[in-house]
């Protein structure tokens, strides 16, 4: 590239002890919509890990004892600030992450500004236990206190979202933080580390450094002074994490990936079930851990399902993410796309029928997202249970229709996968929705609807969809560690 272009290229720099640090070597980070490189992103390593730790151990002491109050203001601050500046965020989450600016706007950074605003919230309504033993003269109690450092490492598919949902809770608690967003999608952490001085928020209480998992993601889960680490992203960095952690015995909460199963009845109201179910299978380009990629129906609608899921499913419209018109933007990166792909051309060759998108119907895209990273919305039928499209995480905007016959049968296919994080049934029969719901091996299940969150409530999977659990009691629990004191009078 010319001189002029590489200047116009965005620079990011880690934020360390409340001020930006630049680093001694970058790595690349494409905007989606158009393959080509925009901003350039610190490859950290153990060194720029070991400043960030320390400006967060010397914080620790100081913003451990402020009251909650004090740090519930704080919270709030933060909160509104990114609130001010919604529109500059999300059109930064959109061109750095591929979704839509739609998407953004009404989810990520609302959903971003809702997690300060819990957390703020949250920790000043929690008690400690109390309990007495009169014949002995004893009364028990606990208390509260933060950890110290909590390393979180967060993902690319809703950037600031997934990374407030932990930075929140981690320092509402008084903990400091040291956190590393996904080199993909750096960009609106370091616009949020520009307001963080502006919210009243201590030098070396938030600090973020920028890297690849392999270089600053090990350095931080390696770091002795580290003793908390919360991770969202694949099973398989997960096992390594886990690896990494166990000579220090750190706490975990791992949030992994998804094959999330839509259970829909004969007696499923179809006029809200299709509509939700194409959201569940493509918002974000599929790329949520939550969407539906597996969708059994009863045998008596599955012809009249399918037909009407075909049609709805060409209704979104794929292309630049700043159109208003579109639903669905670009696939994270190149290799992303690949991969998404392939699993198309697999369920092909095992004989599956894709009935629209991939390979079926010709992508339009305006002549500057020519070389973007984008997919139709792909629906793929007839596909047998043991195909890998049935049971390894696509995280595309690819989902799989299949017939089934009984509840006994769906509930054990449903069960039939490594993961389990969320599922969807749809039935007007309550007896039936209790009964499935409980048997279904996942943390949520929504049912006649889909991603409604209460973030008083626990979230998380079960089997390989992850470890722990956050939301409001349960983030509290996590970043804070209980002590029993027993007092004899």
């Amino acid at each position: 590239p010319t001189m002029a272009h590489s200047e116009a290229l965005l620079v990011l720099e880690n934020f360390i002890g409340g001020k930006f640090v630049p680093c001694s070597s970058y790595v690349d980070s494409y905007n989606p919509s158009t393959g080509e490189v925009y901003c350039r992103v610190p490859d950290s390593g153990k060194e720029e890990v070991e400043a960030a730790v320390k400006a967060a151990k010397d914080a620790f002491r100081l913003w451990s004892s402020r009251s909650p109050l004090e740090r519930s203001q704080i919270l709030n601050k933060l909160a509104d600030l990114i609130e001010e500046d919604l529109e500059a965020f999300a059109q930064a989450e959109s061109k750095d992450q591929g979704k839509t600016v739609k998407f953004a706007r009404t989810v990520d950074i609302p959903r971003a500004v809702h997690n300060f605003r819990f957390f703020a919230s949250s920790i000043l309504h929690h008690v400690t236990e109390c309990t007495e033993m009169p014949a002995m003269g004893c009364v028990h109690y606990t208390s509260r206190a933060p950890v110290g450092v909590a390393g979180l490492i967060s993902p690319w598919n809703l950037p600031l979202y997934l990374l407030t949902w932990k930075i929140a809770p981690a320092i509402a608690c008084g903990n400091t933080v040291v956190a590393k967003p996904s080199e993909m999608t750096s960009v609106t952490a370091w616009m949020m580390c520009k307001l963080l001085e502006k919210a009243g928020v201590p030098p070396g209480v938030v600090n973020v450094v920028f890297g690849t998992g392999a270089k600053a993601g090990e350095a931080l889960v390696c770091h002795p002074d580290v003793p908390l680490i919360s991770f969202t992203g694949s099973t398989l960095t997960a096992q390594r994490i886990t690896e990494k952690s166990a000579p220090h015995c750190k706490r975990l909460s791992l949030e992994l990936g998804g094959k999330n199963p839509a259970i829909i009845f004969d007696d499923a109201d179809l006029s809200q079930c299709i509509p939700t179910t194409v959201r569940s299978s493509f918002a974000n380009q599929g790329e949520i851990c939550l969407c539906t990629s597996r969708i059994f129906v009863q045998r008596g609608i599955y012809n009249e399902f399918l037909k009407k899921f075909v049609a709805e499913t060409k209704k979104w419209n794929t292309g630049h993410p700043s159109d208003p018109t579109i639903d669905v933007g670009a696939l994270i990166s190149k290799e992303h796309l690949e991969k998404v792909r392939n699993y198309v051309k697999k369920a092909q060759a095992e004989g599956a029928r894709v009935l629209c998108g991939e390979g079926v119907d010709s992508l339009a895209l305006p002549p500057g997202n020519q070389k973007g990273y984008f997919m139709l919305p792909t629906v793929i039928s007839e596909v047998k249970d043991e195909s890998c499209c049935m049971q390894e995480e696509i995280f595309g905007p690819v989902t799989c229709v299949v017939a089934f016959d009984t509840e006994e049968e769906v509930i054990e296919r449903a069960n039939n996968v490594k993961y389990g994080l969320a599922a969807t049934v749809w039935s007007r029969n309550v007896g039936r929705i209790h009964r499935v719901a409980h048997r279904l091996q996942c943390g949520l299940v929504w049912t006649n609807c889909w991603l409604v969150r209460d973030l008083n409530l626990p979230f998380g999977g079960m089997k390989a969809s992850g470890i722990g659990r956050e939301g409001a009691k349960d983030s509290y629990e996590f970043f804070t560690e209980v002590k029993t004191i027993t007092i004899k009078h």
